[in-house]
């Protein structure tokens, strides 16, 4: 009998310790807050946009394109979420691709934002790109098993075809980095390329394509609208990207409307994923 209990309760170590969490991620260009948007311009859709996000209830959320008082629309927005991340221009100016987290679920480890450039920790524009772009990661503790993981979110230039290749390998390499000790990753953001671009052979040569993964599929096959309501959505440029520790249970891209209004040029992409400690 106390044979049986001894190995037992090796069994219950080994197994409970392999406890997995439900991980619910979203990214979202947010479409910047620009008055020659007109009827689609950020005061008349931050609400619908708002409530979109606490209906979904992500545990994590990138963001792009977000103005400040777009960030601080959001926090307000989403009461139980803290946010990470720099604007572009320095400091909390220009547009952010930022990360909120629901901080009754999640705490940060470590937050940081770089430059796509030469000059990652200045505020710099790379190679040939239009704007300067940045990438703002976290180390985030999942408070239910404990587990740690890096989640990473950039929005590539619109142009600069160089700068989209050398600021995906900046950001490959410093995934390489910062994870000495292999915790799961996520890379999600707009990359501005679509699924059969050099560049996503770049990253799902390192990382998988969480659309690729999943179990369950829904939603359009485009993220990209440009809030043209009456014309098909095809073209996928937003991105979650999932290491190998992650499986990724469903992919979702919401293309949610009030009256014919979108809440932003970009679909929402969503994914429910399962995290084994």
């Amino acid at each position: 009998m106390k044979f049986n209990i001894f190995y037992l309760l090796i069994f219950l170590m080994v197994f409970g310790s392999a406890k997995s969490q439900q991980l619910n991620v979203m990214t979202y260009n947010v479409r910047l807050d620009i008055a020659s948007d007109g009827e689609n311009a950020w005061p008349y859709r931050k609400d619908f946009l708002s409530s979109q996000i606490m209906f979904l209830e992500p545990d994590i959320l990138g963001v792009q394109e977000a103005r400040p008082n777009q960030v601080k629309d959001l926090k307000e927005a989403l009461k139980d979420y803290k946010f990470i991340g720099e604007g572009r221009d320095g400091g909390q100016e220009g547009e952010h691709a930022g990360i909120y987290y629901n901080s009754k679920k999640i705490t940060v480890e470590q937050a940081h934002t770089f430059w796509l450039s030469n000059a990652p920790e200045t505020i710099s524009k790379g190679w040939d790109a239009a704007y300067p772009r940045v990438c703002t990661y976290g180390l985030f503790t999942l408070k239910e098993s404990n587990q740690k993981i890096w989640v990473f979110n950039t929005h590539l230039d619109h142009v600069g075809t160089i700068a989209q290749k050398e600021g995906m390998t900046l950001i490959l390499k410093e995934i390489k980095n910062l994870n000495t000790q292999q915790f799961p990753v996520i890379l999600m953001g707009d990359f501005n390329v679509e699924p059969d671009s050099e560049l996503i052979s770049v990253i799902m040569s390192k990382m998988k394509d969480s659309k690729e993964e999943a179990e369950v599929v829904f939603g359009p096959e485009g993220t990209s609208n440009a809030f043209k309501y009456n014309e098909p959505v095809t073209r996928r440029i937003d991105y979650i990207m999932v290491s190998d520790q992650i499986r990724v249970k469903k992919y979702a891209v919401f293309s949610s409307s009030i009256d014919f209004k979108f809440p932003s040029d970009h679909f929402p992409v969503y994914v429910q994923l399962e995290i084994t400690k």
